[in-house]
């Protein structure tokens, strides 16, 4: 059965979604296609952790999460989904350099873009440090002024507000 839990963040109201098996999304406001609450259950308790965390890390107290995860994708969003966990806190890669270091084509950097589009768990697995090859923020879920506010708050680029 899926839960829900509403949180204040300094992002707006975080949307959280989770199965017995763990986080299932991270949704944020005017976030392109966010996960539907419709039907599940608000339980605050479940998100204890997750919410404990996300506090810590908006505290500057935190730069990676040890959370259970409950996503479901294909393979090859899996992988890449994967390889964003592995970026560090604090820095930002390009497309062409995360395809790079799973040993994906170039040609292939357009679907690794679409995969990291379509992370579940915006935040928490750091879809917010993929970056154009020329510095430019691509794409966010979120919006570009969240991922540059993200992007700031870690220090990877100068901080700005939204």
């Amino acid at each position: 059965m899926a839960v829900y839990t509403i949180i204040d963040s300094p992002l707006g109201e975080l949307t959280l979604t989770a199965t017995t098996a763990g986080l299932s999304s991270l949704s944020m406001p005017g976030q392109k296609n966010p996960v539907s609450i419709e039907g599940m259950t608000r339980d605050d308790a479940a998100f204890t952790e997750a919410v404990r965390q996300l506090r810590e890390y908006f505290a500057g107290e935190r730069t990676t999460f040890e959370l259970a995860y409950d996503v479901s994708g294909s393979e090859f969003q899996t992988r890449i989904w994967d390889a964003l966990d592995a970026i560090p806190h604090g820095t930002t890669v390009s497309y062409g350099r995360l395809a790079a270091s799973i040993g994906l084509p170039r040609e292939r950097v357009q679907a690794l873009g679409a995969a990291v589009g379509a992370n579940p768990l915006l935040l928490v697995r750091p879809c917010h440090r993929v970056i154009g090859a020329d510095g430019a923020m691509r794409g966010y879920a979120a919006g570009i002024p969240r991922k540059e506010w993200l992007l700031g708050h870690e220090g990877a680029i100068q901080p700005t507000l939204i």
